[in-house]
């Protein structure tokens, strides 16, 4: 199906192509190397932290922030969003901690931060936050009480690229952040992800749980010989420390990263001038647009009716099929995880859901997103919220 209104248009642009063809020229190395080493440096100072490590995704850097921190801290309670991706939970559940459900502030799509503090306790081993498509899901009082109490902070970041708390860029507050390069997100890899974080021993596991958990990867002679003097027995090459696979990227999507990198400001900028357009036009009677704007940088517009109602939304539903309005319902990853099959006999019982979850539960039924992105022209945006507002109860 052809849609007047994608959720992206292809952000492969020419210069991206002419930086793999100019690489390409010669016999050049492939596998990962120097263009990945450049691109987690370029990375790195764009986003104001110590250390990244390159992957094959953001579902890859969640697997692997979710075993460095089981490996480092032991297992334990992982809170965590209802309205996310499905790897932040499936990667929870993967390294062996137990996962904590809390629902979401309807104003960030974040969890919200009152439920998250009466949560924690002495078994909590880390806070995994997801900036829900663009927004800050930050809160100073959480913040306060995780320092306090020495909890990580997990920042889970893959849709808010540049989004700031405070004026602060969201992946930089936390143990670590993750961040995808998929197709429809703030800047492409074609596909990739980033960990990130400014300690050290946590830098070190993750260049190890990148590559098969082989002690070589790491790049601290010390860190390396510790496992060395472990195991004489073994080749110091061959070396494996815990049980992971194989998360690198290539050369070629470094490339492409490090030149999408250079309009990344600009394209957030154009996204922000879209999203305010939206709610300036969007009938608040209809749908919420009471959001926390402040610091966001959204990569999609949150498009969640403000009444329950059925017959309404497979009208809407409708409208945007007709007029070739790309949307996903229930939002981001789905709709609420709560209700996907993987979680069968973690969840609550779906009986309980909307008493326990009513927030995420009513996005899952009533929310959908639609696009926003750089190339999206003003004359489009009027005209699709004028055929959002015509949907009438």
């Amino acid at each position: 199906m052809t849609f007047t209104l994608p959720l992206m248009e292809n952000n492969i642009t020419a210069a991206d192509r002419a930086a793999v063809i100019a690489f390409l020229t010669g016999d050049p190395v492939l596998t990962q190397s120097a263009q990945v080493r450049a691109f987690e440096q370029e990375w790195s100072q764009w986003l104001g932290v110590r250390h990244s490590v390159f992957v094959n995704s953001g579902a890859s850097a969640n697997f692997i922030t979710m075993a460095a921190l089981r490996h480092l801290h032991g297992p334990g309670e992982v809170i965590v969003p209802t309205l996310t991706w499905v790897s932040d939970i499936s990667s929870v559940l993967a390294a062996g901690h137990t996962p904590v459900f809390m629902d979401v502030d309807p104003r960030t799509l974040a969890m919200d931060p009152r439920q998250v503090r009466a949560a924690l306790h002495k078994n909590t081993r880390a806070v995994f936050l997801t900036h829900c498509q663009g927004f800050d899901g930050l809160d100073d009082g959480l913040l306060a009480e995780l320092h306090q109490r020495g909890i990580p902070l997990i920042e889970d970041v893959c849709e808010s690229h540049g989004a700031t708390h405070h004026g602060r860029k969201l992946g930089t507050f936390g143990l670590a952040a993750n961040f995808s390069f998929y197709f429809a997100h703030h800047m492409s890899t074609i596909e990739g992800g980033m960990v990130c974080t400014d300690d050290g021993h946590f830098y070190q596991a993750c260049r190890m749980l990148r590559s098969h958990g082989m002690v070589r990867e790491a790049d601290s002679p010390a860190f390396r010989k510790k496992w060395e003097d472990a195991s004489p027995d073994l080749n110091p090459k061959f070396i494996f420390a815990w049980p992971t696979g194989n998360f690198r990227s290539t050369e070629i999507n470094a490339v492409i990263g490090r030149s999408q990198l250079k309009r990344l400001d600009e394209n957030n900028r154009r996204r922000t001038e879209n999203f305010k357009l939206y709610l300036s036009l969007l009938d608040p009677k209809l749908y919420w647009t009471d959001f926390l704007v402040d610091g966001s940088v959204n990569y999609a517009f949150p498009l969640v009716m403000n009444q329950p109602d059925a017959a309404l939304r497979d009208r809407l539903m409708a409208v945007m099929d007709q007029n070739g309005i790309e949307h996903r319902r229930g939002n981001a990853g789905g709709g609420n995880q709560l209700r996907q099959p993987y979680l069968a006999g973690i969840a609550p019982p779906k009986a309980d859901i909307p008493r326990l979850f009513p927030v995420v539960d009513h996005i899952h039924f009533y929310g959908f997103y639609i696009g926003n992105y750089p190339t999206l022209e003003e004359a489009r945006i009027r005209k699709l919220c004028g055929m959002l507002n015509s949907v009438r109860p």
